[in-house]
């Protein structure tokens, strides 16, 4: 497949878009991807295509019509390639889409590259004509303006940018070259960060003892207005993170954290990946349970490694686990939808709110799962293995096997590690409509830590039992808890507080929570243009409890070394 990107009017965002696809059948089917890898929901992408044409290799005009959301089929009897041509709208800027404005060229190819399905493993070329010359970032090689690729999947998994200023510098380890670029800031302190990124490379891969690629490219763009994401990629990662006088100062344990977990995706989901999403399918929903493999998993030794190579220092990411734990909490969802079951529902609702307490989270509960998993190895092996073996095995026994892992592989190579099956412990945490209050708390004294409870500082969620945001100019509910004292007064999400015992309230709704803190309340409230009244009693019940993991006062010698073993602290 061939094609050709053009950017004749930047300040219209349209992208002109010309593919050239080789076709042997009387009828041929041609696909946009409905999603892309590394983000489990459908991006229907075919929403931006505008002017979509097929002619002959005349320039003539084909039939085709179009006959799903994202499928043409063409009638193309007698032919041997047809020629595609539509403008793409590239308007979203982040680190999974396609941009264009008058400073740059941003393209996730998977966006936007219509294809023909089997051919996927054909090679590959895009020519790119820019409006105006600028440098490229990438990962694969640009020689003159056309980048070739071994075939539409490497080439879809390659995005580039192209502008005026990049910031880059090097390093190696092994025999693998290592590139940081970022785009968009200025005075780079280069040496705290090319030593951070080295201390946990080296980490990672150690504990793998093998690389899948020969380079790979840090591509972090960086925006004046807050934004946080990060999409993995074999050969690279993209990066937005913002804004940016915070990016070396407030927000430098974020990209550290992204980074290490975008590294960690080369091998996780990148290379081993879960039968479901093994080759992806682009043109519809990749279902799968095994989301805590792929994201939480992931998400749990990103940041870990941050402090087994010395990067962060234990206590840390004691903070960083506190606030994964903190979020399980907070979550009734837990009661309600296994985390296998969220899983699944990626595809439904996985990246936004959705109902209150529906679901859990393959990030976060993920996490805790590979927390717990990794604590149920080490006890079981006296300290000798961990969850990193069980990676490095998916990788070298699996990965390069050409093989995807299912969840009995999974459980299997946990069992196996130590004395005790893993089965139970797994089907409770994966499968079961669970709290992991028990588990976690085992795993985390068997390390010598314990958790203790703090009032929420924030008295609105502390003694009512709720959680605002102004909206409007008025603090508006976003949750409740459950039988809390506003739940028991009947407030619901999206009431609006006017005020609190005569007072009008505003972004001060705090300071009078505190100053009426030990009397009966009398609320006036706006529902959806209604205004009401309730009344609530006074009350010493505290809701929202912060949560805070700590070593213990007294931990036994056995703890100590777990501690240590498990921090990657050498004796």
């Amino acid at each position: 497949m061939k094609y050709q990107i053009k950017t004749d009017q930047p300040q219209q965002q349209f992208l002109q878009i010309r593919a050239e696809i080789n076709v042997s059948a009387a009828t041929t089917i041609l696909h946009f991807p409905a999603w892309r890898p590394g983000r489990y929901e459908l991006g229907n992408f075919a929403k931006n295509v505008r002017a979509f044409q097929v002619l002959d290799e005349n320039d003539k005009p084909i039939e085709f019509e179009k006959i799903s959301k994202n499928q043409w089929r063409l009638a193309t009897n007698g032919l041997v390639k047809v020629i595609v041509q539509y403008d793409y709208y590239a308007a979203e800027l982040n680190a999974g889409s396609t941009f264009l404005d008058a400073s740059r060229l941003y393209v996730n190819p998977v966006n936007c590259l219509v294809y023909a399905p089997g051919r996927e493993n054909d090679p590959c070329s895009l020519e790119i004509e820019l409006f105006q010359e600028m440098k490229y970032s990438g990962t694969l090689p640009l020689a003159g303006n056309t980048i070739q690729a071994k075939s539409y999947h490497e080439l879809v998994d390659s995005p580039f940018i192209f502008c005026d200023e990049v910031e880059s510098r090097d390093y190696q380890y092994g025999d693998v070259d290592f590139k940081i670029s970022f785009i968009g800031v200025k005075n780079v302190p280069w040496e705290r960060v090319l030593t951070d990124f080295q201390k946990f490379t080296k980490k990672q891969m150690d504990d793998f003892g093998a690389f899948p690629v020969k380079t790979f490219h840090f591509i972090v763009i960086v925006t004046p207005y807050p934004h946080y994401h990060g999409v993995e990629h074999l050969a690279s990662t993209i990066i937005v993170l913002g804004p940016t006088p915070d990016i070396f100062g407030a927000l430098y344990d974020e990209l550290l954290g992204v980074s290490s977990h975008e590294l960690y995706h080369v091998w996780n989901v990148k290379s081993i990946r879960s039968v479901d999403l093994f080759p992806y399918d682009y043109s519809s929903e990749n279902y799968s349970k095994m989301g805590y493999l792929c994201e939480g998993i992931t998400t749990y030794l990103g940041d870990y490694y941050l402090m087994s190579s010395g990067v962060w220092s234990p206590e840390r990411y004691f903070k960083e686990l506190s606030d994964v734990v903190q979020k399980h909490f907070d979550n009734p969802g837990r009661f309600n939808y296994s985390l296998a079951e969220s899983s699944f529902d990626t595809w439904l609702d996985g990246y936004v709110v959705g109902a209150p307490g529906r679901k859990t989270s393959i990030y976060n509960e993920g996490a805790l799962f590979a927390f717990v998993t990794d604590v149920f190895i080490r006890n079981n092996t006296d300290g000798k293995a961990s969850i990193s073996d069980v990676m490095r095995a998916l990788y070298h026994d699996f990965y390069l096997k050409r093989k995807g892992v299912s969840e009995s592989d999974f459980v299997q190579l946990v069992s196996d590690m130590g004395t005790q099956d893993f089965k139970s412990v797994f089907n409770d945490l994966i499968h079961n409509r669970v709290s992991f209050e028990n588990t976690i708390n085992q795993a985390i004294n068997y390390l010598g830590l314990e958790m203790v409870f703090h009032a929420n500082p924030d008295p609105v969620a502390n003694l009512l039992g709720i959680k605002t945001i102004i909206d409007g100019g008025m603090p508006k509910i976003t949750s409740i808890v459950a039988d809390s004292l506003a739940d028991i007064a009947r407030f619901m999400i999206g009431d609006k507080i006017w005020s609190v015992n005569g007072q009008v309230v505003r972004g001060d709704f705090a300071k009078w929570m505190t100053y009426f803190k030990s009397e009966s309340l009398h609320i006036i409230a706006d529902r959806s243009g209604v205004v009401f009244q309730t009344s609530i009693p006074a009350s010493d019940m505290q809701y929202c409890k912060i949560f805070e993991i700590k070593t213990q006062d007294s931990p036994t010698d056995n703890m100590k070394r777990a501690l240590s073993l498990w921090c990657g602290i050498k004796s």
